[in-house]
């Protein structure tokens, strides 16, 4: 028996304080946005194009349209920003710096409530992290930058028959060590920027790219307190590239990367609206 004041479990309720709360969190960033040339779009709920966004289309919460099309609820916002962008709106707008304050659905009923920005053809990831991280410091957040470059991962893989991405998603630390080679093990212990000019220097050629790529930006961030996390895997499917997070002990406060729709490449980021709110409302 449901009763009538339930509510679906993974779903969100707002009222009075926790409200008002969630508000401040979305006019701050639209006001700092706004600032910064950033013009606001809001997506329809319904999508054809999810499963190019979800790395698991088993979370997705599928209906059908009135043709009896695949619909599914909108579940990530960044591929149908960029799409509806390039291949809608793209006669009436050059612009290409984007923001959306709205939730998103996950299977069975997870909702989550996010401000998001897209950077389309941008490929200088700090020019929105930094964004990210100057919108938590005016609510007053003191969090961790944890930059990560999705590209090692599977570099790793392709050089060694032993590893899966899923020891990357595990983060399997036993495993890599057991490999028994020096640089490898001096990549999973790597963690601030102090560290990284030693593991270059050893590193295959393809590693030492990237790895520069995460120095330099960590080198741009505006954050003061920023670590380095080359083993860290992603699970979205469209970020290619440099990515980071920004958390504070278990909670993730943003997240964002470099990623390629098609041939454009871009940037951007999501702020987990939800998680600052219960931070603050604490």
């Amino acid at each position: 028996m449901i009763l009538e004041h339930e509510i679906p479990t993974g779903t969100k309720l707002y009222f009075g304080q926790s409200a008002k709360v969630k508000r401040h969190i979305e006019n701050v960033a639209s006001e700092l946005l706004d600032q910064n040339g950033f013009e606001e779009i809001v997506t329809p709920v319904f999508s054809y194009h999810q499963h190019l966004s979800i790395a698991n289309d088993k979370e997705l919460i599928r209906v059908n349209d009135a043709k009896n099309n695949a619909l599914s609820l909108r579940a990530d916002s960044t591929i149908d920003v960029v799409r509806i962008i390039e291949k809608r709106l793209g006669r009436n707008t050059e612009h290409k710096k984007w923001f959306y304050i709205q939730p998103v659905f996950r299977f069975p009923t997870e909702e989550q409530y996010q401000v998001g920005v897209e950077f389309m053809g941008e490929k200088k990831l700090s020019s929105v992290m930094n964004i990210a991280v100057n919108i938590l410091n005016k609510l007053e957040l003191s969090a961790l930058v944890q930059i990560s470059n999705i590209k090692i991962p599977k570099l790793l893989v392709s050089m060694f028959d032993e590893l899966t991405l899923e020891d990357f998603r595990h983060i399997n630390i036993e495993k890599f060590l057991n490999l028994k080679v020096e640089w490898l093990e001096k990549l999973v212990y790597l963690q601030y920027i102090e560290q990284v000019d030693e593991v270059i220097a050893m590193a295959p050629e393809a590693i030492k790219v990237e790895l520069q790529k995460m120095k330099d930006l960590c080198s741009e961030t505006s954050c003061k307190n920023a670590v380095l996390a080359p083993m860290y895997y992603a699970k979205m499917l469209y970020y290619d590239e440099l990515f980071f997070r920004v958390i504070d002990k278990n909670e993730v406060y943003a997240r964002g990367g470099r990623y390629k729709n098609e041939e454009l490449t871009s940037v951007g980021f999501a702020i987990y609206t939800d998680a600052i709110c219960d931070t603050l409302t604490k």
